[in-house]
């Protein structure tokens, strides 16, 4: 009876251990689910948030789904609607954008230190060396550190110099520095197109030019300075 009796206690045991576990099967299941609801409300939230160069106004392509550095869902065109040519027009966009940031930096640290003379005469001056040796020389070594770039890039995706994708010899290498070089980029970009046409219509530089107007804002502006263009060549 006895022998019985601890039957009977050992097999309700198992019985509620059975219970519970499969109660914990239950909720073991049923957490992923609560899980993906929450993923996705985040995403929505995220999405919400998203800030779009033309604020509420507009919506993004679907290409343009707010992963890349500087993405705020500008395509007017539709160029990046193919992903292997967004991936070439974002790099593209990157190396012009670097270009111009160095270029800007150039024309204004030489003008403000007095080095040379007018950045747009730069070309026609004379450095004592040959042209056709320049060339020479030039040519060789911009295609080759080119055709390494591009190999690397096509094989890493990343950016980088010579063998080294990424290059980042100071370690800075992460999303808000990438925000902020594509922001400056695109703004050097901008600011490098307006010395040019600033140069072609006021023939001066663009410390000489800001100072001007600063000087008289209403005698040396875009709009009184655009009927000299004929008489600055």
């Amino acid at each position: 009876m006895a022998a019985l009796t601890t039957s009977s206690v050992t097999a309700v045991r198992a019985v509620r251990g059975a219970k519970a576990n499969f109660a914990g099967s239950k909720a073991a299941f049923a957490a992923p689910a609560r899980a993906t609801v929450s993923s996705r409300a985040s995403l929505k939230v995220q999405a919400a948030n998203r800030e779009l160069w033309l604020r509420d106004s507009t919506v993004a392509p679907a290409h343009l789904d707010g992963t890349l550095p500087g993405d705020f869902g500008f395509d007017p065109l539709g160029l990046g609607a193919d992903p292997a040519r967004l991936k070439y027009y974002q790099e593209a966009e990157l190396m012009n954008a670097r270009w111009a940031m160095m270029a800007v930096a150039g024309i204004t640290a030489t003008e403000v230190l007095g080095i040379g003379g007018p950045w747009y005469e730069a070309g026609a001056a004379d450095y004592d060396f040959p042209i056709p040796a320049l060339l020479a020389v030039q040519f060789p070594v911009m295609g080759i550190l080119e055709l390494r770039r591009i190999r690397g890039w096509l094989a890493t995706g990343k950016s980088g110099v010579n063998e080294s994708f990424p290059w980042d010899p100071m370690g800075m290498n992460n999303d808000a520095m990438a925000l902020k070089e594509i922001k400056n980029g695109r703004l050097a970009m901008i600011a490098f197109v307006g010395i040019v046409v600033q140069a072609i219509v006021y023939r001066t530089g663009p410390v000489a030019a800001l100072k001007d107007h600063v000087t008289d804002p209403f005698g040396c502006n875009m709009a009184t300075n655009i009927m000299h263009i004929g008489s600055t060549f």
